[in-house]
């Protein structure tokens, strides 16, 4: 079976989420701060496992552009400057499928430097692929995934 391609991508700046559609059916809205915290750069990957490095204040990161790299990757052009990451569709498609656990782990990681404030994430920051059912509180209430329980 081949790898899953894009049918559409969208940069949407106003809610800043990149929309992206595949043809296997499954569709993201992958935001901003999520793309630009795992940038695959050296920047933010380091040169190795365990070189990772902890990207902080990117709640607020836009994209100014995002330019194609042949027909297997786009490389966006983050408002904070940063433009050496190249998006693999089937890091997109990861990215996509994985938010909810990328998410944990940022936050985690955020926690752990001390910097629990420093992301834009809230309960409707995670789109899922089903209708996400929301309490007129609008979060989980039970504080892991950032709200004051």
């Amino acid at each position: 079976m081949s790898k899953p391609v894009p049918t559409g991508l969208t940069v949407r700046n106003v809610s800043k989420l990149l929309e992206i559609e595949f043809d296997d059916g499954k569709s993201f809205s992958i935001p901003f701060e999520l793309l630009r915290v795992y940038s695959p750069s050296a920047e933010v990957m380091g040169h190795g496992p365990g070189q990772e490095v902890l990207q902080v204040g990117k709640r607020e990161v836009g994209i100014a552009g995002v330019e194609p790299v042949g027909n297997y990757a786009v490389q966006p052009t983050f408002s904070d400057g940063h433009n050496t990451g190249i998006f693999t569709w089937d890091y997109l498609y990861k990215l996509g499928s994985e938010q909810g656990v990328l998410w944990d782990g940022y936050m985690h990681r955020l926690h752990e430097a001390g910097f629990e404030g420093d992301t834009g994430r809230d309960a409707s920051a995670t789109l899922s692929f089903a209708p996400v059912q929301q309490s007129s509180g609008g979060g989980c209430g039970s504080g892991s995934c950032g709200c004051k329980s």
